[in-house]
């Protein structure tokens, strides 16, 4: 099977790609980071770098075309690019927003662009097989959570159109998923300042990502534990759920009185 794994060069990005690897796949890597890229590839065997950015529409073209030159079908891409950025101050930071939006969900939509036709020649090459076309979104859109106004929201927004493309392209025999982790110990993660609950290891996490694919789910999430909690969460009446989460909030009302005073 010949995989492309965009976000791949640390956490699950990079993990998913090692195990699909070590199972005999062909898998391309992608980032933006060439150098590091290369020598990942070099210190494990069938993994192809794969650099690109993908917010620029040049550099996916030119992506897709090295994978075209490959002569190999395009069997399964998994998005999973993506950046944080919480949100503290009392004032909204329109641009924190624009920057995660513009790589989580925008970045996302440009490599749908980009792969669409890739794997609706590999249906047309592969008639008995379904290519697979996958997003990581994240547990967060089940229920909204303090801080995570500009993260949350770019997932969810993938999680949408995910849902919409599905509902299009699964008559055209293209398979698309949604991956909804809790909290997994990545470099990104880790400049996490608070508690995070059922916390896996990004080798857990890829593992029961490549189990969830190899299956039916549409939607996989994981820890249980937590990604039920947060949707039994969003079925309380509002009166309920609300207050609970706003419980969680840093919200500090110096800022807003500071804010008041220089007006």
């Amino acid at each position: 099977m010949n995989i492309w794994v965009v976000g791949a060069s640390s956490g699950i990005g990079l993990e998913v790609a090692k195990q699909y690897a070590a199972n005999g796949h062909r898998v391309w890597i992608s980032a933006r980071n060439e150098e590091q890229l290369t020598t990942i590839a070099l210190e494990n065997k069938g993994l192809l770098p794969l650099p690109v950015d993908i917010t620029d529409d040049n550099a996916l073209a030119l992506a897709v075309s090295q994978i075209e030159q490959s002569g190999q079908p395009l069997d399964k891409v998994i998005i999973n690019a993506g950046t944080c950025e919480y949100i503290d101050s009392y004032e909204i930071e329109r641009d924190k927003i624009r920057r995660v939006m513009e790589t989580n969900f925008f970045g996302a939509i440009n490599v749908v662009n980009a792969v669409l036709p890739l794997l609706r020649l590999s249906k047309k090459q592969q008639p008995s097989m379904d290519p697979q076309l996958v997003f990581v979104s994240s547990s967060v859109t089940y229920q909204a959570l303090p801080r995570a106004g500009a993260y949350g929201a770019s997932k969810a927004a993938v999680r949408y159109f995910a849902e919409t493309l599905r509902a299009d392209v699964v008559h055209e025999g293209i398979d698309v998923r949604i991956v909804s982790p809790g909290f997994v110990k990545t470099p990104l993660t880790d400049q996490n300042d608070f508690p995070m609950p059922f916390l896996l290891s990004v080798e857990n996490a890829a593992s029961r990502i490549l189990k969830g694919l190899g299956g039916k789910q549409f939607d996989i999430h994981f820890p249980k534990r937590f990604t039920y909690s947060l949707k039994f969460m969003s079925l309380l009446p509002d009166c309920i759920r609300l207050p609970l989460v706003a419980k969680a909030s840093r919200h500090d009302a110096s800022q807003l009185n500071s804010s008041s005073a220089h007006d």
